[in-house]
Protein backbone atom coordinates (compact mmCIF):
# COMPACT_ATOMS: atom_id res chain seq x y z
CA UNK A 1 0.00 0.00 0.00
CA UNK A 2 1.28 3.45 -0.93
CA UNK A 3 1.08 6.24 1.68
CA UNK A 4 1.47 9.80 0.50
CA UNK A 5 4.16 11.76 2.35
CA UNK A 6 2.60 14.47 4.51
CA UNK A 7 4.00 16.99 6.96
CA UNK A 8 2.89 16.33 10.51
CA UNK A 9 1.04 13.38 12.00
CA UNK A 10 -1.33 11.15 10.03
CA UNK A 11 -3.69 10.80 12.98
CA UNK A 12 -4.28 12.20 16.47
CA UNK A 13 -6.19 10.87 19.46
CA UNK A 14 -8.82 13.31 20.72
CA UNK A 15 -9.56 13.79 24.45
CA UNK A 16 -12.66 11.57 24.19
CA UNK A 17 -10.50 8.69 22.91
CA UNK A 18 -11.54 8.82 19.27
CA UNK A 19 -8.90 8.89 16.57
CA UNK A 20 -9.01 11.63 13.94
CA UNK A 21 -7.12 11.19 10.68
CA UNK A 22 -6.55 13.42 7.69
CA UNK A 23 -9.23 11.37 5.91
CA UNK A 24 -11.78 12.76 8.40
CA UNK A 25 -11.14 16.30 7.19
CA UNK A 26 -13.32 17.92 4.52
CA UNK A 27 -11.87 18.00 1.02
CA UNK A 28 -9.92 21.08 -0.08
CA UNK A 29 -12.63 21.85 -2.65
CA UNK A 30 -15.25 22.35 0.11
CA UNK A 31 -17.28 25.51 -0.40
CA UNK A 32 -20.44 24.69 1.58
CA UNK A 33 -19.54 24.84 5.26
CA UNK A 34 -21.89 23.06 7.64
CA UNK A 35 -21.24 23.05 11.39
CA UNK A 36 -19.75 19.54 11.46
CA UNK A 37 -17.16 20.39 8.78
CA UNK A 38 -16.19 23.60 10.54
CA UNK A 39 -15.83 21.72 13.83
CA UNK A 40 -13.66 19.05 12.19
CA UNK A 41 -11.22 21.68 10.89
CA UNK A 42 -11.09 23.48 14.26
CA UNK A 43 -10.54 20.16 16.09
CA UNK A 44 -7.78 19.16 13.66
CA UNK A 45 -5.92 22.43 14.20
CA UNK A 46 -6.46 22.42 17.98
CA UNK A 47 -5.05 18.90 18.34
CA UNK A 48 -2.15 19.30 15.94
CA UNK A 49 -3.34 17.20 13.01
CA UNK A 50 -2.79 20.14 10.65
CA UNK A 51 -1.22 23.53 11.17
CA UNK A 52 -3.42 26.63 11.32
CA UNK A 53 -1.71 28.14 8.27
CA UNK A 54 -2.20 24.91 6.33
CA UNK A 55 -5.92 24.94 7.18
CA UNK A 56 -6.28 28.57 6.11
CA UNK A 57 -4.61 27.99 2.75
CA UNK A 58 -6.15 24.55 2.11
CA UNK A 59 -9.70 25.81 2.65
CA UNK A 60 -9.19 29.42 1.45
CA UNK A 61 -10.27 30.80 4.83
CA UNK A 62 -9.43 34.18 6.28
CA UNK A 63 -7.77 34.31 9.70
CA UNK A 64 -10.78 36.24 11.03
CA UNK A 65 -13.24 33.63 9.79
CA UNK A 66 -11.27 30.79 11.38
CA UNK A 67 -10.95 32.68 14.68
CA UNK A 68 -14.71 33.25 14.66
CA UNK A 69 -15.23 29.49 14.33
CA UNK A 70 -12.88 28.91 17.27
CA UNK A 71 -14.68 31.51 19.40
CA UNK A 72 -18.09 30.04 18.53
CA UNK A 73 -16.99 26.56 19.61
CA UNK A 74 -15.37 27.85 22.81
CA UNK A 75 -18.44 29.87 23.75
CA UNK A 76 -21.39 27.79 22.52
CA UNK A 77 -19.99 24.41 21.46
CA UNK A 78 -20.46 22.93 18.01
CA UNK A 79 -24.06 24.23 17.93
CA UNK A 80 -22.63 27.76 17.89
CA UNK A 81 -21.29 27.10 14.39
CA UNK A 82 -24.74 26.70 12.90
CA UNK A 83 -25.78 29.73 10.88
CA UNK A 84 -29.24 29.86 12.45
CA UNK A 85 -27.73 29.77 15.94
CA UNK A 86 -25.37 32.62 15.03
CA UNK A 87 -28.29 34.69 13.77
CA UNK A 88 -30.19 34.11 17.02
CA UNK A 89 -27.17 34.94 19.16
CA UNK A 90 -26.53 38.19 17.30
CA UNK A 91 -30.12 39.29 17.95
CA UNK A 92 -29.64 39.06 21.72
Amino acid sequence: MFLKKVNGPRSVTLPDGTVMTRADLPGPETRRWVASRKAAVVRAVAHGLIARDEALSRYALSADEFEEWCRAIATHGEAGLKVTALQRLKQL
